[in-house]
């Protein structure tokens, strides 16, 4: 087994037109991920983790699933706040944890999309409240006895009690980056980890790319991330200044139907069918490489 810690990313293919970053073709059986319970995680905290758990379990409720989404982020709770589900938080996983109520109990549904409950954090507890084997009970009893099809389980920054909890339950995971070399650095040492834990369904969502800064060459592009990492893409959203107004206001992205492709919400709706197995093309970037493309030198890349 591959030691975790830094990797050599294997190299995409050339360019597919002018201008767009060289994303890849999808292996056989493409991007469909089988893994029914799934962690979003990183390593570097602020990169989008929890933005991207309410708008990936959100496009996939829409999309038909059963989906449930829980904030392990326990003290530091976010995800309520991004769904707009705060208010009627009553029960939390730690109460499931210690026995306080029953999970159904906790669960709380959207009702924008009846097929979508979240499981809160706890804001008053630490991470000594966390247990692996009382989180793999959980997401155990929401798939087998609540029937869901689905849960995506927000991970906290780091890779201490937080993140070893988060992906004690899960059999695939959504690393999410931003095209920065500290995000793509701490995002190589979170794949090593999984890769540890045997979490073999590992994909990659790039957010936040800005193509104007990687024409100018003041960002990595795509297929430089991809090189250095070495895993599956499954989604690239771009800077968008509607997330920031959507996390305002508790009502994820993804949830605005139409619009154009060039926008964050339909970047998770995309990723969401991807997910599920369909064959959904990336949009052309008008990117071009920069001074950056060195820089996967730094990892082991080529």
């Amino acid at each position: 087994m591959r030691e975790p810690g830094p990797r050599v990313g294997t190299p995409g293919p050339a360019t597919s037109g002018a201008g767009a970053p060289r994303l890849g073709r999808p292996e056989e059986g493409g991007h469909l991920v089988n893994a029914k319970a799934i962690v979003v995680t990183s390593g570097k905290g602020g990169v989008g983790k929890t933005t991207v758990t309410a708008n990936v379990g959100a496009a996939l409720a829409k999309l038909g699933e059963r989906v449930c989404v829980i904030d392990t982020d326990v003290g530091l709770r976010n995800l309520d706040v991004v769904m707009g589900l705060e208010g009627r938080v009553v029960f939390d996983l730690i109460d499931v944890f210690e026995g306080r109520c029953k999970l159904r109990q906790a669960l709380i549904r959207d009702k924008r999309v009846e097929t979508l409950s979240l499981l809160a954090a706890s804001q008053t507890k630490d991470k000594s409240a966390l247990s692996e084997a009382r989180m793999q009970d959980t997401v155990r009893a929401l798939l087998h006895d609540e029937g869901f099809d689905r849960v995506i389980v927000d991970s906290p920054a780091g890779i201490e009690a937080g993140f070893r909890t988060a992906a004690s339950a899960v059999e695939g995971a959504l690393v999410v980056v931003n095209p920065e070399v500290s995000s793509v650095r701490d995002a190589d040492r979170i794949i090593g980890l999984l890769e540890a834990r045997e979490i073999h369904e590992v994909r990659l969502i790039i957010n936040r790319l800005r193509p104007a800064m990687v024409k100018r060459g003041d960002m990595l592009e795509v297929d430089d991330v991809l090189e250095i990492l070495g895993v599956k893409l499954i989604g690239i959203v771009p800077e968008d200044e509607r997330v920031l107004v959507s996390t305002n206001v508790g009502s994820p992205t993804a949830l605005d139907d139409g619009g154009s492709k060039a926008t964050a919400g339909s970047a998770f709706r995309d990723v969401a069918r991807r997910l599920r197995g369909e064959d959904v093309a990336y949009p052309d970037l008008d990117t071009s490489r920069g001074v950056f493309a060195g820089l996967r030198r730094l990892f082991g890349g080529r």
